[in-house]
């Protein structure tokens, strides 16, 4: 018979070193979060997951960031959710801070993907019944539609939140514009926008470059950063050749061209500064975007428990 999970009593110890306020918000979110979009899904050892969600919440990581699309196969990360929180996480549902989101494709027919009231309250609808909850604390639109009223898609978030389903609500992968309509139109109707989720790393700077963080900062708004390390490029992973269990020789998300000459040069001068500091490559990585202003937390995916240690440790050096 499994152990009953029971969290670490000192899970809180380290709290001024974890947390920061989102945005102007009354949520604190740690610095460091737990992405499910890689790694959690159907096709992952589940006792796997379990520890690393075990590990995360013991070090105070209350954060998990998840979407309806997120596997493999599509939908199966929030059914690994939902078998956390039946298994596990069910008494300690009030010190969790989850989220999802509706936006990229997941069903067939005209009502599976984008960002139509029909589509945002179908999916979320699902998801909840995904990850056995009866609210998330945080539901995304993951993506901007151009064809559907972006009025649509914001009213739809507003209610949302009015229907009890979702608490705070947020934003992600928009451009500028129309982020700024999104903010402007969620404050008037009493459902202030939280935060923005987008790419950011050392190697991909748009959300600096089209003034997205800039924005975000300036009005009070978190922003919660995927991809901080590239995806695994901004680790010493590649340093000496493409290991045959990386992402980058699946060749689905990370693609073998993107191991450039210039990039291992890059990744060398990075170790290099990232020892003096007596950091790993990720660990620089992980810092450079948590030092950026309004940047609120990073969301990083874990194959192990000893490389989530190794991302949380970075908060410490």
């Amino acid at each position: 018979m499994t152990p009953i999970y029971q969290a670490a009593q000192d899970r809180y110890a380290a709290s001024e070193s974890i947390y920061e306020r989102c945005g102007q918000s009354g949520v604190l979110l740690p610095k460091i979060s737990l992405g499910f979009w890689h790694n959690f899904g159907g096709i992952d050892p589940y006792e796997r997951s379990r520890a690393i969600t075990h590990y995360a919440f013991d070090h105070g990581i209350t954060h998990f960031d998840l979407a309806n699309n997120y596997g493999p196969p599509a939908g199966s990360a929030e059914e690994t959710m939902g078998k956390l929180m039946k298994d596990d996480f069910a008494p300690y549902r009030d010190e969790l801070f989850i989220s999802s989101k509706a936006g990229y494709y997941m069903w067939e027919g005209p009502y599976g993907e984008w960002g139509s009231r029909k589509y945002l309250m179908s999916s979320l609808d699902q998801s909840l019944k995904r990850m056995n909850l009866d609210y998330v604390d945080l539901f995304y639109s993951h993506r901007f539609d151009p064809n559907t009223p972006i009025e649509e898609t914001l009213q739809a978030l507003v209610d949302i939140v009015k229907a009890g389903k979702a608490l705070y609500v947020g934003i992600s992968n928009w451009p500028l514009e129309p982020l700024k309509q999104a903010a402007t139109y969620l404050k008037e109707h009493d459902t202030p926008l939280l935060i923005y989720q987008g790419r950011l790393n050392m190697l991909d700077r748009e959300p600096i470059e089209e003034g997205i963080l800039d924005f975000c900062h300036q009005e009070g708004v978190g922003f919660i950063a995927y991809s901080p390390l590239a995806q695994g490029l901004l680790t010493d992973r590649y340093l000496n050749g493409i290991p045959a269990d990386s992402r980058m020789a699946k060749e689905h998300f990370l693609k073998s061209e993107r191991r450039t000459t210039q990039l291992l040069d890059y990744l060398q001068q990075l170790q290099t500064k990232a020892q003096t500091n007596g950091r790993s490559i990720a660990q620089e990585a992980l810092t450079w975007v948590l030092k950026q202003a309004g940047v609120t937390s990073v969301l990083v995916g874990a194959s192990s428990v000893e490389q989530l240690k190794n991302n949380i440790d970075t908060l410490y050096k």
